[in-house]
């Protein structure tokens, strides 16, 4: 049985979907519009270049991931010291631009926020359930500072 003050997320379809960056919820940072915080992760990896246009434009958030994981393209060479911040500035945009989900995201009060996915042991928790789950670490980050700033639409 799973640990009540865990919440686990992951697919966009399930009961907490709108902590996935793949939620359709529109941001919009530094004057552009990016129709998903996953869009505006994977073009930060090309940022300045036409690389970064083409991943805005991508129809659907999986396919921005997919843009922004093809290894043709020249991946920034800070990428890995700033995955981490550039991922927070997208989930802080996206709380704080919706309310209604900003709201729910506080509504979690304590609770561990975990992206329970197999593959990704850097981002969710992984396979084994280990993973660093930053992704997870950055929602409660996000969570502490709308609870504080009052910013949850409440």
């Amino acid at each position: 049985m799973e640990d009540p003050r865990v919440v686990y997320f992951y697919s966009t379809t399930g009961e907490h979907g709108y902590m996935s960056n793949f939620a359709a919820y529109p941001i919009t940072i530094d004057g552009k519009r990016w129709r998903t915080t996953e869009h505006y992760f994977q073009a930060q990896k090309f940022v300045g270049t036409s690389h970064e246009e083409d991943v805005r434009a991508a129809k659907t958030p999986k396919d921005a991931a997919n843009r922004g994981r093809d290894r043709k393209r020249p991946l920034r060479s800070d990428w890995e010291s700033v995955k981490d911040a550039v991922m927070k500035k997208a989930v802080m945009a996206k709380f704080q631009q919706h309310p209604d989900i900003a709201a729910q995201l506080v509504a979690t009060g304590s609770a561990k926020l975990v992206e329970k996915t197999t593959g990704d042991h850097y981002w969710g928790c992984g396979s084994s359930g280990a993973g660093k789950n930053m992704l997870g670490v950055i929602l409660m980050e996000v969570r502490e500072v709308l609870a504080a700033d009052g910013d949850a639409g409440g």
